[in-house]
């Protein structure tokens, strides 16, 4: 005879209903590794789809993600001219929010050189970009159609493929436009602004008296012409050439061209130490704080029970029971009570990661850490009752 399982049937109403309380709490700790590994995943999200061996930002910055970083678009041409280096490409980004639907629409846009790489990785439907303006392939998570208007800055914009799950490190879903739609959405000022500025330059320059007027006229050209330039980008991305030195190349980027090159290593790096250290803190406390409140939970719940199994723990002493036998019914029951949680914890979360806001990746190592993690908590929680029990004595079978 198996006392845990006779014990859980006689009580079993209580054994289900604390069971699914615990592996509640069990299923909100596994969406919060998931959450974890989910940061990881969107933060490597874009750098992953470029596959870029260096990024050249502006120098002393860490961007482009983690810093304001504004380069020249023709660095382009500066960087491809560095031995070693086989292909570049000027990437443009921005976290742009607008209305749709009468709502606050949210999402990073990445603009890339048609003729380069950085663009979408994939096309799940629709085509990818093919015009030099106003077109556009939207990630899954903007939940937009191919054929699809919507207005960014000066102009529209039709959505003309969609790609996979690819969002900023900020959990944003992204969106890819052409290099020069980019810059024209982040650089351009509208017409008024265009007109002010022009009268500024023209009164500043009027002021200077030394000039003729065909200088003052070509100097205010030139000003304007120089103030209302979009052609500037957030980095030039490079790819190696086989057998090329990536340190050589980074070197000579760093020293002759006055940009900072990182590798990506070193860019994932600022990405994942740097952008989404304090969640990764902020998420390990509180897995650490949920478990151990389970633990607590658990040893309640094992105490209450062998409470209110005095007298028959009394009763198995009388007729001698051996030790052993009362100790594997408190601890029986209290890993079946670990092992029925985690399986609703572990059902709850597969129903339902897919419906969370932010990413989340499930990782077979961690599942199974957690497993065992949850099993070693319920031995040691079961550890209160058999003390009680071991207190108990033969005599309070036979008590009023």
């Amino acid at each position: 005879m198996n006392l845990a399982v006779r014990d859980i049937r006689y009580h079993k109403g209580r054994f289900i209903l604390t069971s699914i309380g615990l592996g509640l709490l069990i299923g909100v700790v596994m969406s919060m590794g998931g959450i974890y590994q989910g940061l990881f995943a969107d933060a490597m999200s874009i750098s992953e789809a470029t596959k870029a061996d260096i990024w050249v930002v502006q120098q002393r910055t860490n961007g482009p993600f983690a810093e304001t970083s504004r380069i020249q678009e023709d660095t382009k041409y500066r960087v491809a001219l560095v031995p070693g280096v086989a292909e570049t490409s000027p990437l443009s980004f921005q976290t742009v929010q607008t209305e749709r639907n009468g709502k606050l629409f949210r999402f990073f846009i990445v603009g890339y050189d048609l003729k380069g790489f950085g663009g979408p990785p994939n096309i799940l439907a629709g085509r990818g970009i093919k015009q030099a303006h106003y077109e556009m392939v939207a990630a899954q998570g903007m939940r937009m159609k191919p054929g699809e208007v919507i207005r960014l800055g000066l102009h529209d914009y039709t959505v003309v493929g969609v790609t996979g799950k690819m969002v900023s490190s900020g959990g944003d879903p992204v969106a890819y436009v052409s290099l020069a739609d980019a810059q024209d959405i982040q650089f351009q000022n509208d017409n008024d602004a265009i007109r002010n500025n022009r009268e500024r330059i023209a009164r500043s320059v009027a002021g200077i008296k030394t000039l003729s007027p065909t200088q003052a006229d070509l100097l205010t050209r030139t000003l304007t012409s120089a103030t209302e330039s979009t052609h500037t980008v957030n980095a030039v991305v490079a790819r190696m050439a086989p057998g090329a030195n990536l340190e050589d190349v980074q070197d000579r980027i760093s020293r002759w061209n006055h940009f900072r090159a990182m590798t990506d290593a070193e860019q994932n790096r600022i990405l994942t130490m740097g952008l989404i250290e304090k969640a990764r803190m902020q998420l390990g406390l509180f897995r650490i704080i949920l478990l151990v409140i389970s633990t607590v939970i658990i040893s309640l719940i094992i105490y209450t029970s062998t409470i209110d199994k005095v007298r028959v723990i009394a009763t198995l002493k009388l007729i001698g029971a051996q030790d052993r036998v009362i100790v594997g019914m408190i601890l029986e029951q209290s890993l079946l009570m670990g092992l029925l949680a985690y399986g609703i914890g572990f059902c709850l979360i597969m129903l339902t990661y897919e419906k969370f806001p932010r990413r989340i990746v499930l990782v077979a190592f961690d599942l199974q850490v957690l497993f065992v993690i949850i099993m070693v908590i319920c031995t040691i929680s079961s550890f209160v009752g058999i003390r009680k029990a071991m207190r108990v004595e033969p005599a309070e079978a036979l008590g009023g």
